[in-house]
């Protein structure tokens, strides 16, 4: 038996017929009445609740791991300096003395060597570089504080498939986010406010607060037909010495560690050792999580609904089995739950009551 013909390594294993209609446009104005779907990862078996409803299934000394990073406005819209021709330029990656890593349109346009003006000049940039995958490395000219002239100029950088344009920005952010550095929302947690972490947090439940800046890699299809082969972007992260803490006393005294979505349990998988021990860490992973993966810390996760073949959709069938994940998606399609970023969320569990 070759690798792609054993169940769960072709990609074309994780595609499912998911209607246009069901993508999520908007986000819902109270967060935490979207539906949720609550996934029994050994049985497969499913419960239709409401988001609200996931502190019933918390308990008293879980760890709750949450990823704090703010989306920063990285859509840039503007014009090819001599042409003036239209030009769009999202933010991927900081490096320094205000360079990025970006990805920009159209690309054939861009040579290193072109300038692109943004609102009238008070913002230039100049390509310096082709780097991997025909990203671009591009250093910023301005006067005054780059975060005010980003926020000022920039959009938020929805994903491809929203295209509806959003009425606040503050909508598309965790309530907890805190360190700027994402291209992409840590779309699980938009479902939390203030009032239900307060009462997850009355009931016992800890919470450890970790940075993972999300990067496009999340939106990349796998064009690889043997999933081993798909090759992920790195992505930066950190594990505070607190957050290390909260997350090593829950597995010590038998309690569970449940990550809000994947980019917290990329963190955490990335940063335990052989024993599923944090300590206080910083770097960049790459790790790609797919069925016949051995969790270290994670037991549960609360995420949202996700592409067909993507990255996102092989690392919960790495937690639940593929064949419960893609039968809970397809109740999931035929009770029309919403998809995608702004869509209803799933709460994939080892205790149903």
């Amino acid at each position: 038996m070759s690798e792609t013909t054993q169940i769960g390594l072709s990609t074309a294993d994780y595609f499912f017929d998911l209607p246009q209609e069901l993508i999520a446009q908007d986000p819902l104005e109270k967060r935490d009445e979207c539906r949720l779907l609550v996934i029994d990862k050994e049985t497969g078996k499913t419960k239709h609740k409401i988001f609200s409803d996931i502190i019933d299934y918390l308990e008293p000394g879980d760890c709750l791991v949450l990823n704090n990073t703010k989306v920063i406005p990285a859509r840039l819209l503007g014009e090819k300096e001599g042409t003036g021709a239209a030009v769009e330029i999202l933010l991927l990656k900081r490096k320094e003395n205000d360079i990025w890593e970006t990805l920009v349109k159209p690309g054939k346009k861009l040579r290193p060597g072109a300038r692109v003006s943004f609102g009238g000049g008070i913002l230039t940039a100049e390509i310096l570089d082709i780097v991997e995958d025909g990203n671009r490395l591009v250093k910023f000219y301005y006067e005054g504080i780059w975060e005010e002239v980003l926020d000022r100029l920039g959009e938020m950088p929805l994903p491809p498939y929203i295209t509806h344009k959003l009425k606040d920005k503050n909508m598309y952010q965790t309530i907890y986010a805190k360190y700027e550095g994402s291209a992409a929302a840590p779309t699980a947690g938009l479902h939390f406010t203030d009032e239900l972490l307060k009462r997850i947090s009355d009931k016992g439940v800890d919470m450890a607060f970790v940075t993972l800046h999300v990067g496009l890699g999340t939106f990349r299809p796998v064009k690889v037909t043997n999933v081993k082969e798909h090759h992920m972007h790195t992505e930066w992260y950190q594990v505070t010495a607190e957050a290390a803490e909260k997350i090593n006393r829950a597995k010590e005294n038998g309690h569970r560690v449940i990550c809000v979505g994947t980019t917290s349990c990329r963190t955490i998988e990335s940063a335990a050792d052989e024993n599923g021990r944090l300590s206080e860490c910083s770097g960049d992973t790459s790790i790609f999580i797919y069925p016949g993966y051995k969790f270290k810390v994670l037991d549960c996760l609360i995420t949202n609904f996700h592409l067909p073949e993507s990255t996102l959709v092989m690392l919960v069938a790495a937690l639940a089995g593929r064949e419960n994940i893609l039968a809970a998606y397809e109740e999931a399609i035929k009770e029309k739950y919403r998809f995608f970023s702004f869509g209803d969320a799933c709460f994939i569990t080892d205790r149903m009551e």
